[in-house]
């Protein structure tokens, strides 16, 4: 009981407030990962990180080494990458390239938010933070540890948490900025046959572009198109199986319960951890309300309607925002079957913001 007591008390004695207030935020993880099923494999190891990482004297412990191991060299963004290009079936946007179009548009938001943040923090800072806006943890880590930002903390916190709310974030805004009668429109998938030979060139190509046009992205897009390849080569299919689930599943445990190192309460309760929280926030939003705006313009000009709602799925969140507006469309019309296009744009949004950040750095190194 003696341990007990002193234990409480050095947890009070300097702004042990502050550490049950991180406890709880953990805590709230915890339950949003379980009871409502989102992103588990993130948010879960984040929360139980939080409440870990608030313990008095625990931070130099193994979660600072996970951290000098697989954040500060950036080695877990990378090879997470593998994993998630291992997913990714570029088969949609293959049959419909224009579906591109909202992949690009999507990021409006970063560029918004970089110019807006430039205002309260500097550039390099301000950059980092407007990446938020892509909704791809990875491509937020290395960008704002390549500008060596102050705030790769609360950016890293922001960038995965609001990955993980996509499905709370997401369905207001496009239900704000969309009709009913937009939300009704059917989209019949009309699939194209995409040869081996095209699906196995197109990782190849596109490496090679992203590197002649923004060669800071190179990093992320190459290992991205890396794990694509393993998947369409056809002779590695136990090696991209591994990839799509146990290698994939693991780093994004390891990242989550990694990124929570930084959610102690001195660096995370401060007043420019919730500015950056608050124009992370303001990047999704337009991210979002960029690709459901563009889908809506082409519409005036289009004979063949689009619905709107698929260009919110051009963030990175993948594949959950794809699926999310895929629930929309089916919660409006039990008929209306969106999800080869809203995965389609998923995927585009995927490789635009791996792109936009390497833009960024492209300006700023």
């Amino acid at each position: 009981m003696e341990i007990l007591y002193e234990g409480i008390l050095e947890l009070f004695q300097d702004g042990g407030w502050q550490r049950v207030i991180m406890w709880l935020i953990g805590g709230l993880l915890i339950y949003l990962a379980i009871k409502k099923d989102m992103e588990p494999t993130l948010l879960l190891p984040m929360g139980f990180g939080a409440i870990i990482v608030n313990i008095p004297a625990i931070y130099h412990g193994a979660l600072g080494t996970l951290f000098k191991a697989g954040i500060s060299n950036e080695l877990f963004p990378l090879i997470l990458f593998i994993g998630i290009g291992a997913m990714i079936d570029f088969g949609p946007i293959l049959s419909n390239p224009k579906l591109m179009i909202f992949g690009a548009a999507a990021q409006f938001g970063i560029f918004l938010t970089f110019s807006l943040a430039s205002i309260f923090f500097d550039l390099p800072d301000a950059a980092s933070i407007g990446i938020i806006g892509a909704a791809d943890g990875p491509t937020a880590i290395v960008v704002s540890q390549k500008l060596h930002s102050q705030y790769t903390g609360a950016i890293m916190v922001a960038a995965y948490s609001y990955m993980a709310l996509v499905p709370i974030i997401q369905p207001p805004i496009i239900k704000l900025l969309t009709t009913k009668k937009e939300r009704l429109i059917r989209m019949p998938y009309k699939a194209k046959e995409v040869s081996k030979t095209t699906r196995i060139l197109f990782p190849i190509i596109i490496t090679l572009i992203a590197g002649l046009v923004a060669p800071d992205s190179i990093d992320l897009l190459g290992f991205l198109m890396f794990g694509n390849l393993i998947r369409e080569c056809g002779v590695l299919n136990s090696l991209s199986e591994t990839a799509q689930k146990v290698l994939a599943n693991l780093i994004t445990i390891f990242l989550g319960i990694t990124v929570a190192t930084q959610m102690t309460a001195d660096k995370f309760l401060q007043p420019a951890t919730l500015l950056i929280l608050g124009l992370g926030l303001f990047a999704f939003i337009f991210d979002t309300a960029g690709g459901v705006i563009v889908a809506k313009v082409i519409n005036l000009f289009s004979k063949e309607k689009i619905n709107p709602m698929i260009g919110a799925a051009g963030i990175s969140a993948f594949p959950m925002s794809g699926r999310v507006v895929h629930k929309m469309g089916l919660a409006e019309d039990n008929q209306n079957f969106l999800l080869m296009h809203s995965i389609g744009v998923n995927v585009s949004g995927q490789i635009a913001s791996v792109i936009a950040g390497g833009l960024i750095l492209s300006f700023m190194l």
